[in-house]
């Protein structure tokens, strides 16, 4: 459901002002102390950012994917850690719920997701599956009215605040690959699960990602959402939304470095004159442009066919394969249009130069959106 071009254009506009007048300005305090403001976080949840995939009659905004786009290219625009807070609430941790579960499953849930009331994260990736999704491990057995879950999970966003996990689970042992695996609501406080400490890694300091463990956690069947063995169906439809998504962040962070890289080229002389005036930095300046429009042109119409009912798996792996390795480009041309000054923290285009490397790993590397983008290509006939 679209929104009216106005209220499209308010919401835009309201949360440009956010990134700007709130967000910016914390950028260099979240990557020290590791953590998003309490308070900062309920203004999110005022604006409604938890929700803006969520259907409407469960309080969310409903934004279209095209809508949800416009919205990504605005927060990309500060650090990745921001959007991380409600990001899981948006993509991965909701729309296997509003894909594929039940009425009753979706308004136990929604309402608190759209708030923010409930945080949501997505199991999937294990030591031994991730990329390879269909080699899941953790197992859950039928046990009368319950699935007893074991196994642990690694590199989870926003486990440490979850209270409500999808997760991807070994129903049937007997079927190697994706046809054994089903997907399951699991809440936090049920007993034998446990989430371990935040890992310490790279970049995106104030988004977190841990390990979890499930030691004979007990799921009642009504949890299992779709049927069972639909766990890796339910994953890749979540993750062609989430792709597009990640795009358009990634496409925010290079408009975002191009502006800093140009205000900077502009003020910062050498041998008497700005050093925007080089031909070697304009170069620079161009190819990013360039990259940055291109795929901001591929993940709109990407948006757009997905917006019209079409199957975008194959696009949506095209717009985060090419977004995520051209934003990884223009932060490594930032530092260096930067210079020395790019290359310790006071700017922050470090600090970004380290956000962005995650973006060409998770919710699929490269080389798996490569897989894919061959795999669909050639089941085209090209």
């Amino acid at each position: 459901m679209a929104l009216d071009a106005e209220t499209r254009e308010q919401l835009i506009e309201t949360v440009r002002r956010f990134v700007t007048e709130r967000l910016r300005p914390l950028e260099a305090q979240v990557a020290e102390h590791d953590a998003v403001p309490d308070d900062v976080v309920e203004e999110m949840k005022a604006l409604g950012l938890f929700g803006l995939s969520i259907p409407a009659e469960f309080g969310g905004l409903d934004l279209s994917m095209e809508e949800e786009c416009l919205v990504g290219f605005e927060l990309g625009r500060t650090s990745p850690a921001f959007r991380s807070t409600f990001g899981t609430n948006v993509g991965i941790g909701s729309q296997g719920l509003v894909m594929f579960g039940t009425p009753e499953q979706k308004r136990k849930y929604l309402p608190g997701i759209a708030s923010g009331e409930i945080i949501t994260s997505f199991a999937l990736t294990e030591p031994e599956a991730g990329s390879d999704s269909a080699n899941v491990q953790t197992r859950a057995i039928l046990d009368g009215d319950h699935y007893v879950l074991n196994g642990s999970k690694r590199f989870i966003t926003n486990a440490n605040k979850a209270h409500l996990f999808t997760v991807m689970a070994r129903t049937d042992p007997s079927k190697p690959g994706a046809g054994g695996v089903s997907a399951f609501l699991v809440e936090r406080d049920l007993k034998g699960l446990t989430v371990g400490r935040p890992e310490k890694k790279m970049g995106q300091q104030g988004a977190h990602i841990c390990e979890v463990f499930f030691d004979n956690v007990r799921v009642p069947v009504e949890n299992r959402l779709g049927r069972e063995g639909e766990g890796f169906k339910v994953a890749m439809q979540v993750l062609d939304r989430g792709r597009l998504h990640i795009s358009a962040v990634c496409i925010g962070v290079a408009e975002r470095l191009i502006a800093d890289s140009v205000a900077y080229a502009s003020e910062r002389k050498q041998f008497g004159q700005p050093i925007s005036s080089f031909q070697l930095i304009q170069g620079m300046i161009a190819d990013s442009k360039t990259e940055a429009m291109a795929a901001k042109a591929l993940t709109l119409e990407s948006a757009r066919k997905r917006d019209a009912g079409q199957s975008v798996t194959l696009e949506a792996a095209a717009a985060k394969y090419f977004a995520s390795e051209m934003v990884g480009r223009v932060a490594d041309r930032a530092v260096q249009i930067f210079g020395g000054a790019g290359y310790v923290a006071d700017h922050g285009i470090e600090r970004f130069y380290r956000d962005v490397r995650i973006f060409r790993i998770y919710e699929g590397t490269s080389q798996v959106q490569q897989v894919v983008i061959a795999r669909e290509t050639l089941k085209r006939g090209g």
